[in-house]
């Protein structure tokens, strides 16, 4: 679940799982819903055809070589589920086959979060780390609709990214509030002109149907899926609808997809400033901080750093300037992992001397900006699924009553959150994907971090108990997501379930105690 900054609506997995492979090699609160029928006009799923794969960006670059057994494929679904005849829209997969040793379970389906996350790109990514699972799990993951190759989303070329992502979500005067709300309506209305026949069919509830397809097509009795992020509640709305099919389910970096726009704002708020607290602590402790000697220097260096940033951008060459919207960016971004911190001291050390080379990296990456100038389609695929996911669209009475709420939590984060784009998003929402109810599943394991800034940790308790069926791990720990974070516990506690049935006591507490 991407978290701050809220004009780009912002978990990407990303940043966590960049630091891993390095280290390793919503409206008002929903009635819970019963089991939600399938569509009635359902029709029967397709073959994949699978091949090489092509077009993976991996992190050695395009020539570096695919995992073994690893391929790719399409499978064709209804656009509109409640209209067949309006078409079919490819998902794009990937499947990395089980290497043994031990019997093969069956598939083992991933979603890494955003939502807009690509699947396809960040397994191929992953498969390594991913390897105890892949003794007995053929391992497999898709791009959902909307997203890059499964019909991205896209709002415009790199200038208009360029100044999207580079808005400042915390407008200090009536000129900086108009001037975002312009760069947030143009970027909804390229939204509309691009990517307008998918829009209204890209929601969760249509990605868990899509789900429903892709078990049915890898010839599974039962779907086993690990969902990350955003990845729960697409993992937790599967559960709702097809409470029979869940085999074993793991969710890790719980959302609780009950809350209204502004609930979700305030605790992503206050987890970003608690996670950044976090990092100034760490960062002090030993005396070789980079940007101030203690705690209250270094937030006072870095609170300077973004004045100056928002007075005047710094230039960091190819005509690009490191806005204070940006270096916002590129700390929440260092902030989804622990690993990272180091980094982010010394990005932040560079800039406050005047080269913002290494914020704007960070948050490039963050955003999904390659070297060229090309976006991946994750910054408009996010609010896309998003604003669906919604029936609400705020009004800025609404918007500024939120803002203040969130700038009492945390100046350096607070924001009106992603209400600023949905308010002026072109298609309507719903709040289907809010009714949680899977009762009659099998267990299904949630695993919350109590230092996670983006899924605060008092989510996990709540998804627990709408899905009725779920058994609550807490990893007390920092940064966004558990099973990738390094820790053994969770590592054993996650992979003795998946691998073998066990289904952790309740109470399970990693790192063990």
């Amino acid at each position: 679940m991407r978290g701050i900054p809220a004009t780009a609506a912002t978990a990407a997995l990303s940043v966590a799982l960049a630091a891993t492979l390095a280290a390793c090699g919503a409206g008002e609160d929903g009635e819970r819903g019963g089991t939600a029928a399938p569509s009635a006009t359902a029709t029967a799923p397709g073959a994949i055809a699978w091949g090489p794969c092509t077009d993976i960006q991996r992190p050695g670059g395009q020539s570096a070589a695919p995992e073994p057994g690893e391929e790719c494929g399409k499978l064709a679904v209804p656009l509109d589920y409640a209209d067949p005849s309006a078409g079919t829209i490819d998902i794009a997969l990937i499947r990395v086959k089980a290497t043994g040793p031990g019997e093969r379970i069956g598939s083992l389906l991933f979603n890494f979060g955003g939502p807009g996350a690509s699947g396809v790109d960040t397994l191929a990514q992953a498969a390594k780390v991913l390897g105890s699972l892949r003794t007995r799990y053929d391992l497999v993951s898709f791009d959902p609709r909307g997203v890059e190759r499964s019909s991205g989303v896209r709002c415009g070329g790199t200038a208009e990214m360029d100044e999207f992502t580079a808005v400042d979500s915390t407008p200090e005067d009536a000129a900086e509030r108009a001037e975002i709300e312009q760069v947030i309506e143009e970027f909804a209305g390229a939204c509309e002109k691009t990517s307008g026949k998918v829009l209204p069919y890209i929601g969760t509830v249509s990605a868990a149907e899509d789900m429903e397809r892709i078990r049915q097509a890898l010839g599974d009795a039962k779907l086993n899926y690990v969902g990350m992020s955003y990845g729960t509640e697409l993992g937790a709305v599967y559960a709702t609808r097809y409470p029979k099919n869940v085999g074993r389910f793991l969710l890790d970096a719980p959302v609780d997809p009950s809350l209204s726009m502004r609930e979700h704002t305030l605790a992503q708020t206050a987890g970003f400033q608690q996670a950044y607290e976090s990092f100034l602590k760490d960062c002090v402790k030993d005396g070789q901080c980079k940007i101030g000697a203690d705690q209250d220097a270094a937030d006072e260096n870095v609170a300077a750093l973004l004045k100056k940033l928002n007075d005047k951008p710094l230039p960091v060459g190819s005509g690009r300037e490191l806005t204070e919207g940006l270096a916002i960016t590129a700390i929440a971004s260092a902030l989804y992992s622990e690993q990272t911190w180091p980094f982010l001291d010394q990005a932040l050390s560079t800039a406050i001397r005047g080269n913002g080379q290494a914020l704007m990296a960070l948050a490039d990456n963050y955003n999904g900006r390659e070297p060229d100038g090309s976006y991946s389609t994750i910054m408009s695929s996010f609010p896309a699924i998003s604003c669906v996911d919604t029936a609400e669209r705020p009004d800025e009475a609404e918007l500024l009553r939120t803002e203040k709420e969130a700038l009492k939590i945390s100046p350096l984060f607070g924001s009106a959150g992603m209400g600023t784009i949905c308010s002026s998003w072109p298609i309507p929402g719903n709040d289907e994907s809010k009714k949680i109810d899977a009762s009659g599943s099998a267990p299904i394991v949630v695993i919350a971090g109590t230092g996670d800034p983006a899924t605060p940790y008092e989510w996990g308790p709540k998804l627990v108990e709408q899905l009725g069926t779920g058994v609550l791990v807490t990893y007390k720990g920092e940064g966004h997501g558990a099973y990738l974070s390094g820790d053994a516990c969770v590592k054993q506690v996650s992979d003795d379930y998946l691998l073998d049935g066990k289904v952790p006591a309740e109470g399970t507490t990693c790192p063990k105690e």
